[in-house]
């Protein structure tokens, strides 16, 4: 099961990361209210389970009202049409309104399910805001994997090295980073996640360390252990006789750790 990445969000805020204010809604009224209540530059940015939101213009920076209501208007009223999407594209019916923030340096961090190792595995690199599988296919190097132990989890000089790895050494800066690595494997290993990912990661300018987007996928078969999830299944990006709709979910084979 997937979920939505405003809901992601508050699953990463419940566990101690940092993550900027954001409201979600459904009307282009509710998303200028949004925005007059956050009072700055906000991103408005479509939530569906398919990527490529961006490139589609389904994400955009606002700085006004006006700004605000002409991209939800958009939104709401278009399909969002990607490479993973195909052709008919998919209905938009939510929006996230987060206030934006200044960035200076992305990150990727991540914990997924190794099933050859039949373990988690923990994945950061210095190289944020694109997909893995390029970082992986351009400099594999890049990518640092730390795998958990099934009974101690997360060590804290594992926690040292990918904080390292990831290029933190003001001492604050590396503790709220820290924090945000701990964070995500607490959400994963708790809510029995295959993929928990905070793609990216961001230090702001005045040295803020932010999660500002997240994707999150769950066990099919650990769901009767959260109600919590269950409630948040959107039975809207179901295709009725399929499951989940083919053309968003992307085949297991595409979740393969980056080599």
């Amino acid at each position: 099961m997937k979920i939505h990445e405003y809901q992601a969000r508050d699953l990463l805020a419940d566990a101690g990361v940092p993550v900027p204010p954001s409201s979600v809604v459904e009307t282009v009224e509710e998303a200028v209210a949004a925005f007059n209540k956050i009072n700055s530059t906000v991103v408005v940015k479509a939530q569906v389970f398919a990527g490529g939101r961006g490139k589609a213009g389904f994400v955009k920076l606002c700085k006004s009202a006006d700004e605000v209501k002409e991209a939800a208007q958009f939104m709401l009223t278009n399909r969002m049409v990607s490479k993973q999407t195909g052709a008919e594209g998919i209905e938009v019916k939510k929006l996230l309104v987060a206030d934006a923030v200044d960035i200076e340096s992305e990150y990727y961090v991540a914990v997924v399910l190794d099933r050859a190792k039949r373990a988690p595995v923990v994945m950061v690199s210095r190289e944020g805001g694109v997909e893995i599988e390029e970082v992986a296919a351009r400099n594999p190097d890049a990518i640092v994997k730390k795998w958990l132990d099934p009974h101690l989890g997360l060590m804290n000089f594992q926690t040292a090295q990918l904080v390292e790895a990831l290029g933190f050494t003001e001492k604050q800066q590396a503790k709220d980073a820290a924090k945000v690595i701990r964070g995500l494997v607490k959400v994963f290993l708790e809510q029995d996640c295959s993929l928990a990912e905070i793609n990216p990661l961001i230090r702001t300018p005045d040295g803020k360390v932010l999660a500002i987007d997240a994707k999150m996928n769950f066990d099919d078969s650990a769901l009767f252990r959260h109600p919590n999830l269950t409630e948040m299944h959107d039975k809207s990006e179901e295709n009725p006789g399929q499951g989940t709709r083919p053309d968003v979910h992307r085949p297991r084979r595409q979740h393969r750790l980056p080599r």
